[in-house]
């Protein structure tokens, strides 16, 4: 499985997977053979000026497997909102309050807001299927390919590819979040899913990544997107109108041009790393891609 994980330092640094996102996410990824870019570290407590996303980075051979299946798939687009998402929200907290993870129903509405609103001219809209709550320290800060995280979603994931599994927990280690891919579905159905920090959610206390973005980010790499900023200046997220970056943006840094002949940087883009606020945009292109991609 792919996965994406953001830290709280350095917008999302993908662990299993292709790097995608900004935003606190870490994808996760069975048993992975490749390298991983480690999160930077901070402390817990309200994120800092950068993400940490840790999704893996996919082989270069990988990736073009993957990006082969999807040019297969390629068919006529289906129309917008015509694809409805399941969504199974697990919390998992470590004792009663918000602050210990146990995010209030308003929290978790507000996010499946932010998810459609980000998602309106995609094929995809996203209803709220149930919520369950577990408490359980370990789960809590449960990361990337550990043990806590095959126990956890082993436990509670339910539905099928095309059901979301979207867990909410307090993960440490600087990061907001991660998730897998559709390619990695096959192999590792149980670790299907996203992870996200629980004060990334709206009005949780992860200034500034506290308005539902990260979920929105983690879930573009669950639909099958990667980081805009893969690849550098050559390029690398397999959709060619994202403009190439040569690093993760941070904040929102107007008229920023880290490659001189690709445009300006796409720091508005939900597979970047700025600020939640920053965010608002998929291109056409990654649209067509996450139709294609096997959801």
């Amino acid at each position: 499985m792919s996965r994406s994980f953001v830290s709280k330092n350095g917008r999302f640094a993908m662990v299993v997977g292709a790097l995608v996102s900004l935003g606190g996410c870490a994808q996760q990824a069975p048993e992975s053979k490749e390298p991983v870019e480690p999160p930077q570290e901070t402390a817990m407590g309200a994120a800092d000026d950068a993400r940490g996303c840790a999704t893996r980075r996919m082989s270069v051979e990988e990736q073009a497997q993957v990006d082969a299946d999807i040019a297969d798939r390629r068919f006529a687009m289906r129309a917008a909102g015509s694809v409805n998402i399941p969504v199974y929200f697990h919390v998992i907290n470590k004792g009663t309050g918000v602050s210990n993870g146990d995010i209030t129903s308003t929290m978790i509405a507000n996010q499946m807001s932010v998810l459609n609103a980000a998602y309106k001219n995609t094929p995809f809209y996203f209803t709220l299927a149930a919520t369950d709550r577990t408490t359980n320290s370990t789960w809590f800060t449960a990361q990337p390919g550990s043990s806590a995280e095959s126990a956890m979603k082993k436990a509670l994931r339910k539905g099928t590819k095309s059901t979301l599994n979207f867990y909410t927990n307090g993960m440490g280690g600087g990061l907001l979040g991660w998730a897998t891919f559709p390619s990695d579905y096959a192999s590792n159905p149980l670790m299907d899913g996203v992870v996200v920090l629980h004060s990334s959610l709206p009005g949780g206390s992860s200034a500034p990544f506290n308005l539902g973005d990260t979920g929105t980010h983690e879930v573009g790499h669950w639909v099958g997107l990667y980081h805009t900023f893969q690849g550098g200046c050559t390029g690398g997220d397999s959709v060619s109108d994202t403009p190439a970056e040569a690093s993760p943006a941070s904040g929102c840094p107007t008229g920023r041009d880290t490659c001189s002949t690709s445009g300006l940087d796409p720091i508005n883009n939900f597979m970047d790393y700025s600020d939640d606020a920053c965010m608002n945009t998929f291109t056409a292109g990654q649209i067509a891609r996450m139709d294609a991609a096997g959801r």
